[in-house]
Formats: structure tokens, C-alpha cells, sequence
């Protein structure tokens, strides 16, 4: 099936999310959405989901114009999605999540679910995926989930499939396993849009890229073309892509975690008698695929767990047992997964964001109020030297994009005595450009003989990083290994196989 996207614009308020985009998927391509977080590919989707209507524009499938007016009319045309967050029912057996909201019954009214359980297999069958009909969902591995989905969009007959972000949660095993999927369904005849803003993963996939950038089409691109092009075509300029770095000079001491244990307050165990040691002048990255206890870890680190047990000593301070006043008042700093949650007030203004946690210091405050001349001062230096795009001081940190406030944040916590920087997740929904200057700072910080640990998912940020790698898997490291460790390797580690038999 052909698909056309003509046109195309949908406004929220004063904000032009998609602005008369054109895109054509022929039938059985590939066609990748290539573009950063927040340039418009999910809310394009959305559009042609029927979860937003266009403002201007209009779907066309085989050159017949569509009107959806939600999701059903478009599943009901052909079109199925594969979601980043995976819309499935936990609890439910997979030939359950598959017959929802299209339930088959019997002649007294009862679920079919013997129908449902055959058709799962005849689809899993037909692309050799090994899905039981009757397990829960909320068992299954990651990867298996998003098969699942495919399943669900597949038994709807779905001729054009959405791909939103898919590799998002997946070991690289589990991603090249998505890729061979993919292929077989474009043999197939089905219609592909892969959504990503990931650049090996395009070129390895994808047939024709469209790329977008601030809700514009800014051009077609070659699946053969480098990685350095695609990212100039995405930020509109050229982007240095790897990280410099100079042989790690190692210190005595640091931060040292011993026996860590999470709990939750329903007895789970979150993070699992966990050990290891950052050293001064070194950065540690902690690789797992998302939900696997870095999260977890990362907050006890800075005092926001609850129910920890073990040792956190950053020199010869123990970190357990304190506030988080208490830790960054030790020489933490740290860089939240999620910056508009934890991160930022996004009402406040940029300068007041940079000095969150340094508000009562005499430089900033006297008899109980601001000197704003002195924070106005500190402010405008500090977004000339983290170029920090923003209109003045006084602007607020919500009005900015993702990277000028993640730099907004890196320029606090970098602005201060620092005994640990703890940077999770620390370019999350940033273009390639600010990722290039927030990697430049962390090894920055490294330089200086600080002690570094990065909390990422993303396999490439690891790499080009770390001097070391924790890899976590359910709670638990499953091993150290150094930096230049393969990434099939590393891949395995993150499915729960010990370097030795990853290695193997």
C-alpha cells in the first residue's frame, strides 16, 4: 500500500509542530523518519494515527484521500502501530492483548479465545517468532513484548506498520532481531515507517530516509550517506561525532559502593547487593537496558532511595543515611534522568534555575533576598560558557528546548566544588549538537580528577565515554568490563549472560 503525507501542518497554540511536511512510503520500502527528539516525527504519527487531527493536509492511501477520526478509522484503513511504550495489558495472556478491542465470541456470547490463541500462531508462525499464545505479558522479555505488538497490528491486517522509536528498550541483539523482522515484512509488501533518531540503526535498515528537523522537511537522504552527514542534515551543521579523549590518569580514592541494596515498599528487590568503585580521573558508565536497577541505583547514590542497605563512601564520607541536602552539600553532583521532573522548575527563570541549590550562599544572597545584579552576572556567564541559547537570564527554563535545558542543569551541577558527578541519562531528548558539547564537559570533569559515573541505555554514549563499564542486569552487575568491550558482547551482558559466556 502507498502511502502519501501531503501537507501536512498541526499547530499546538503558537507552536508549528509539523509544518507542511510531504512524505511518500511506497509499497514494501523501508522509509525511515530520521530527526532528533522534538523535531515532529511522533506527533506526524500521531496525525496519521488519528490521535491529532492536521490542521492542514491530507492522508492519502493507493492516492485515495483518508479522514480518521481516531485510531479505529486508521487501523480499520490498514495502518497498525508498533509504540515506543508498548500498549499492552500486563496482565493479560498475549492472546488476550492481541483480541482486544476486535474480541471474537462464541454463540452465547463467551470469548473466543481458542480463535485468538490460532491466530497468534499462524502469525508467529509465518515470521518464526516463538510467542506463547498463553503466557502473560508482564512475564515475557522486552523483545518478546514488542513482538507481541507486531502481532497485534499484523491480525489487524495492517499494510502500512509504524515503527515509533522501537529499539528504545532493546538489547542490540534484540535490535538487529528487529531488523531482520522488519526486512521480512517490507519482502513481504508490507509498508514501513521507521521513526528514530538513531543513525546506525538507519543506515543499516532503512530503503529511503526523509529527514525533519524543527518540524520541517529538510531533505531526502541516502541510506549510504556517513553518519556525519545525516547528523549535519539533523542539526544543520556539522557535528563532531566522536568523543577526544586523552588515556584516563587515575587517583587514589573516590566513590566506593559496597553490599548496595534497593527495596521497594513492596519487598522487591530493586538493586541487589551491588559493588564497585569510581576513581578519581576516571568515568564508570552503568549500561542495562531501562528498568533494570540504574535508576534505582542512581538515586540511592544521592540520597532520594528509599529502604537502602549497604555502603556509599565518597572519600570518607558514607553517603547512606543522608538527605539529599546532605549529599550535594558532600560534593555530589548530579544530572537527572528526567530534567523537567527533577532537573528544573520550569516556571523559573534560567538564572534561577542555575542556582537551585546555592540560593542561600552570600555571593547570591543577603538579609534574606536575592542580589539579583550578582545572580544576573553569574547567569550571563554561565550561558555564554555553556551556550545556552536562550533569549536572557530571565527567561524561563520551560520556554527552552531540550538541550539548552539539560544545559541549563549541567551548568549548575558544574558550577560548584565537586567531589562525584553522577550524570544519568545525561543526553536524553537532546539534539546531536548539544550532545556533542555535554560529552566534551563530562570528560571535562574526568580531566579535572573528579570521579564520573554515567547512567545510560545508550550503547553508543557507553562507549565512547567510559574508561569502564558496570553492566546491569535485574538488579545486579553482572560484570566490569573495560570500554573497548565489543558491543555484541556487552548486548549479551544486558540480556543477563556473564562476560565469560558472552565472551564465548
Amino acid at each position: 500500500m502507498k502511502l502519501e503525507l501531503r501537507g501536512i501542518t498541526k499547530r499546538f497554540g503558537s507552536l508549528v509542530a509539523n509544518d507542511r511536511i510531504d512524505v511518500v512510503v511506497q509499497p514494501g520500502e523501508i522509509h525511515a523518519l530520521l530527526g532528533e527528539n522534538g523535531a515532529g516525527k511522533s506527533t506526524l504519527m500521531n496525525v496519521l494515527y488519528g490521535f491529532y487531527q492536521a490542521d492542514e493536509g491530507e492522508i492519502l492511501l493507493d492516492d485515495v484521500p483518508q479522514h480518521f477520526r481516531g485510531p479505529g478509522d486508521a487501523m480499520a484503513a490498514g495502518i497498525g502501530m508498533v509504540h515506543q511504550h508498548f500498549m499492552l495489558v500486563p496482565v493479560f495472556t498475549v492472546a488476550e492483548n492481541v483480541m482486544l478491542g476486535h474480541e471474537q465470541t462464541k454463540a452465547l456470547g463467551s470469548l473466543d479465545l481458542a480463535a485468538a490463541r490460532e491466530h497468534v500462531r499462524a502469525v508467529a508462525d509465518r515470521f518464526g517468532f516463538e510467542v506463547d499464545p498463553d503466557a502473560v505479558v508482564g512475564d515475557l522479555p522486552v523483545g518478546v513484548q514488542q513482538r507481541v505488538e507486531i502481532i497485534k497490528a499484523l491480525s489487524r491486517d495492517a499494510r502500512v506498520l509504524v515503527f515509533d522509536e522501537p529499539t528504545a528498550v532493546l538489547t542490540p541483539q534484540e535490535t538487529d532481531e528487529l531488523m531482520t523482522i522488519m526486512r521480512q515484512l517490507r519482502d513481504e509488501g508490507t509498508s514501513i515507517v521507521f521513526i528514530t533518531h538513531k543513525l546506525r540503526e538507519v543506515r543499516a535498515v532503512a530503503d529511503r530516509i526523509t529527514v525533519i528537523r524543527l518540524g520541517k522537511v529538510v531533505g531526502e537522504a541516502d541510506p549510504q550517506a556517513s553518519n556525519a552527514q545525516l547528523a549535519a542534515m539533523m542539526v544543520g551543521r556539522a557535528v563532531e561525532l566522536t568523543v577526544s579523549k586523552e588515556p584516563a590518569r587515575i587517583g587514589e580514592g573516590g566513590l566506593e559502593v559496597r553490599d548496595l541494596r534497593v527495596i521497594a515498599p513492596s519487598g522487591l528487590v530493586l538493586v541487589d547487593d551491588v559493588s564497585f568503585d569510581v576513581r578519581p580521573g576516571e568515568v564508570v558508565a552503568i549500561a542495562g537496558v531501562q528498568g533494570n536497577g540504574q535508576t534505582e541505583l542512581a538515586e540511592a547514590i544521592v540520597g532520594l532511595g528509599s529502604h537502602v542497605t549497604g555502603s556509599i563512601r565518597l572519600g570518607d564520607v558514607e553517603l547512606v543515611g543522608r538527605s539529599i541536602r546532605r549529599v550535594l552539600d558532600a560534593g555530589v553532583g548530579f544530572i537527572p534522568e528526567d530534567r523537567n521532573e527533577d532537573g528544573l522548575v520550569a516556571a523559573m527563570s534560567v538564572a534561577e534555575n542555575l542556582i537551585l541549590d546555592r540560593s542561600s550562599d552570600s555571593a547570591f544572597s543577603g538579609m534574606g533576598t536575592i542580589r539579583q545584579s550578582r545572580l544576573d552576572t553569574f547567569a550571563r556567564e554561565r550561558i555564554k560558557e555553556f551556550d545556552i541559547r536562550t533569549q536572557g537570564p530571565g527567561q524561563a527554563a520551560g520556554s527552552l528546548s531540550g538541550g539548552n535545558q539539560q544545559k541549563v542543569v549541567l551548568a549548575r551541577e558544574l558550577n560548584r566544588e565537586l567531589k562525584l558527578l553522577l550524570a544519568s541519562q545525561p543526553t536524553r531528548g537532546v539534539d546531536v549538537g548539544s550532545i556533542e558539547f555535554i560529552h566534551k564537559r563530562i570528560i571535562a570533569t574526568r580531566d579535572r580528577g573528579i570521579p564520573v559515573v554515567v547512567v545510560s541505555t545508550e550503547l553508543d554514549e557507553v562507549a565512547a565515554l567510559a574508561d569502564r563499564i558496570v553492566v546491569m542486569f535485574r538488579g545486579a552487575i553482572v560484570g566490569i568490563v573495560p570500554s573497548d568491550t565489543p558491543r555484541d558482547v556487552l548486548g549479551l551482558m544486558m540480556a543477563g549472560e556473564k562476560p565469560g559466556e558472552a565472551a564465548a
